[in-house]
This record gives structure tokens, C-alpha cells and sequence, in this order.
């Protein structure tokens, strides 16, 4: 009976920091969001106006249809990343994304990608890596409260009521 008393103020603890951090969730996910989802977006912008080189490298990565792969890739951080401003369709944009920045990994950054367990900070390090962390984050968290996605969630809820 003594050793349940002695252990209910750390469960009370941890549980009072539970709720604590959870109240973060939201705000973490707006951060995000706003951060890489403009990373995003200015790293697509950026390939838009170079698509002759940028086809030129998905050519040396040998990549079926360069140009096509270099503007869908292209647009698709551009759009992608400004949706993820927005909070609207961030799971599946940030599916899309995810999936372009293990291509990334898989083609530009294959030998960082072998180096994961000899070399972490090869792995770490490439360009994809944040990109793809954070577009992870949105995927398996959501956009958070703050989103478009979550006030038309809450619009859709309301209707059906």
C-alpha cells in the first residue's frame, strides 16, 4: 500500500505533463507546417524556373521520363508546400511529398541513404532528410487545429448534426 503512495505524485506528475505537451501539438504542427510547407514551396519555385536543368539531372539519375518526373516533382513541392501553409489536404500532400523525398533519397542521395546506420550524419544531413521528417510529422500527426483541414472538418460536423 506504501509503494502505491509513493508512486501516485510521479503518475500525477507525468500525467499533469502529458496534458501540458499536448496543448503543444497544435502550435508544433502550425510551425511545421508554416516552415517546411514554405521550404517547400520555395525549393519547387526555384525548380520551375530551372525545368531544363532539373530535367537534365533527373536524366543522370536515370529517372523515366526526365522532363515529365522534373515538373511534377517541381510542381508538387511548389503547390504541395503552400497547401501545407494552408492546413488543406496536408495528409495526402504530405503522402505525395514524403513519397518524392524518399525518390530523392533512393536516386540523389542514394549513398547517404546506405550510410544510415555507419554514417548518421551523412544521413541526416542530405537535403531530404528535414523535408521528409517534417512531411511525416503532417501525415502521421494531421495538420493540427490550426488548419484549414480541421475548420472544415468542424463545418462538415456541424452540418451533419
Amino acid at each position: 500500500m506504501d509503494g502505491i503512495k509513493t508512486l501516485s505524485l510521479p503518475i500525477s506528475a507525468y500525467g499533469l505533463l502529458a496534458r501540458i505537451a499536448s496543448t503543444l501539438q497544435s502550435p508544433l504542427l502550425l510551425a511545421t507546417r508554416l516552415y517546411w510547407g514554405w521550404q517547400f514551396a520555395l525549393s519547387g519555385w526555384g525548380k520551375l524556373h530551372r525545368l531544363d536543368k532539373m530535367t537534365d539531372y533527373f536524366a543522370t539519375l536515370n529517372l523515366p521520363l526526365p522532363a515529365f518526373s522534373a515538373t511534377f516533382v517541381s510542381g508538387l513541392e511548389f503547390v504541395g508546400g503552400l497547401l501545407l501553409v494552408l492546413g488543406l489536404g496536408s495528409r495526402f500532400i504530405a503522402l505525395l511529398l514524403t513519397a518524392a523525398m524518399s525518390v530523392a533519397y533512393l536516386t540523389a542521395q542514394r549513398h547517404e541513404l546506405l550510410a544510415v546506420f555507419s554514417d548518421p550524419v551523412k544521413f541526416y544531413n542530405a537535403d531530404p532528410f528535414t523535408f521528409c521528417s517534417a512531411a511525416l510529422l503532417v501525415l502521421v500527426f494531421g495538420p493540427g487545429r490550426f488548419s484549414l483541414d480541421f475548420l472544415i472538418s468542424q463545418l462538415v460536423a456541424q452540418k451533419t448534426l
